[in-house]
């Protein structure tokens, strides 16, 4: 079983990345859920070889798996993975605030239409039921860097979208 550390620092230059999901917030201070086979979770994929940054990685993954754009994205760190096998690689994570909601539509890779859900900070870790410290330790952070980022108040509201 793998290991997952949360490492709030940059990236080391030598550390394969798999991984860019993005902790995105509405003006309301929501996080943006996907509901995949009535599982929670964050959105993201794997960096293709034209994305020119994190943040393009991020805003295409957004786009076409929920039809969302998002903005004002920022480097919150990464989770290191450590496989039995002792490789390491890095996923990792960024916020973003909500820009524009588009119509539900199937993710153009994989045919799937996912689910929309706004969570309240309150509840988010429920929601996600992350296994170990890692990911709950990550969401701490992400919501610290968002009221320091986004002038946002945190609504108690939860609704899909």
């Amino acid at each position: 079983m793998a290991k997952f550390t949360w490492i709030k620092s940059e990236l080391p230059t030598n550390l394969e990345i798999r991984q860019v999901y993005g902790v995105v917030f509405s003006d309301t201070g929501n996080i943006l859920l996907q509901i995949d086979d009535n599982k929670y979770n964050l959105t993201g994929g794997k960096p293709e070889l034209f994305d020119s940054s994190f943040e393009e990685t991020l805003k295409r993954e957004y786009i076409e798996e929920l039809n969302i754009e998002i903005k004002d994205i920022y480097y919150l760190g990464y989770l290191l993975v450590e496989e039995e096998t002792h490789e390491k690689y890095a996923q990792v994570r960024m916020i973003a605030r909500v820009k524009k909601i588009g119509n539900i539509r199937p993710d153009k890779d994989n045919g799937k239409t996912y689910k929309r859900f706004m969570a309240n900070i309150k509840n988010v870790k429920k929601y996600l039921n992350y296994s170990g410290n890692a990911g709950n330790k990550l969401i701490d952070d992400a919501i610290i860097m968002a009221k320091e980022k986004y002038n946002i108040n945190f609504s108690d509201e939860e609704y899909f979208i």
